[in-house]
């Protein structure tokens, strides 16, 4: 559906969370309404606060920029500002500009009348992130244990993280967690080549229906699960693989603090082998 025939649709006041009808307004083709405005809120001052971060020095190389998190000596209190005090506020602003969004989302579904699959998804992908700068860190009592802001500090502390457990791949959670983004990956591609293959035929084809992609894959695997069946089991694997990734990380540290290989002795142990 043409978008500005949609617009009359999506137009309609009520729907809001808070505000009422004074936040219900538009800023040209997007809704605002009240968390329109706590997300832009939140992320122009979470912005402004990098930039000071980053104006603190050493460098404005864009890869070597970081904002750190306090030192494990501080705890869970707060720190002065140039020694992880940035860093907390602006994970608070990242968490309200999320949250923002994802309330955002919810009050556009309920003005169009659909359910709240989008902002659930986008929950989890808060959650994993929450994760990361909140639970684990209070789990293991100290703001320091959360990542730092930057592009190469980011992925430094991801590398200490995994050598810290000897072969954080070993980790059962990981190992879901990235057989479930890999097969999100998959199912994304076949499903919008499949697509893509049908709406598009060619100069002067018939574009095929439904019936005809179900028969591919009927020829294809044995199986078609369906047009509606398809997005369920994308949305099943996106949410899953967000999930398991969370959880693959909260459980080093708080939960297991060896080696991940030694998680395995398991299954080494069992009878069977003896």
């Amino acid at each position: 559906m043409a978008m500005l025939s949609f617009e009359r649709k999506y137009r309609v006041r009520g729907g809001t969370l808070i505000g009422g009808d004074l936040f219900d307004f538009w800023v040209g083709p997007f809704y605002c309404g009240f968390f329109g405005v706590t997300t832009i809120f939140f992320a122009v001052l979470g912005t402004l606060l990098i930039l000071y971060g980053a104006a603190l020095g050493p460098t404005w190389n864009i890869w070597l920029i970081s904002i750190a998190p306090p030192d494990i000596s501080y705890g869970l209190a707060l720190a002065p500002l140039k020694e992880g005090g940035l860093w907390q506020l602006i994970t608070i602003c990242a968490i309200g500009a999320f949250v923002s969004w994802a309330l955002r989302e919810v009050e556009i579904s309920r003005k169009l009348g659909i359910g709240y699959h989008v902002p659930v998804a986008f929950g989890v992908a808060i959650f994993a992130y929450v994760t990361l700068v909140v639970i684990r860190p209070v789990l293991l009592g100290a703001w320091g244990h959360g990542f730092p802001y930057g592009i190469f500090s980011h992925l430094d502390w991801v590398s200490n993280v995994g050598y810290q457990y000897l072969h954080f791949h070993y980790n059962p959670a990981h190992m879901l967690g990235v057989t479930f983004f890999f097969t999100t990956t998959l199912a994304l591609a076949m499903h919008g080549g499949l697509i893509l293959s049908a709406s598009n035929p060619g100069k002067g084809k018939t574009v095929r229906t439904p019936e005809y992609e179900d028969t591919f894959f009927r020829d294809f695997i044995g199986y078609s699960v369906g047009t509606l069946g398809i997005h369920r089991m994308g949305l099943f694997l996106a949410l899953s693989a967000g999930f398991w990734s969370a959880v693959c990380i909260v459980i080093s540290g708080p939960m297991w603090t060896r080696s991940w290989p030694e998680w395995w002795n398991w299954w080494l142990e069992l009878p069977i082998w003896s």
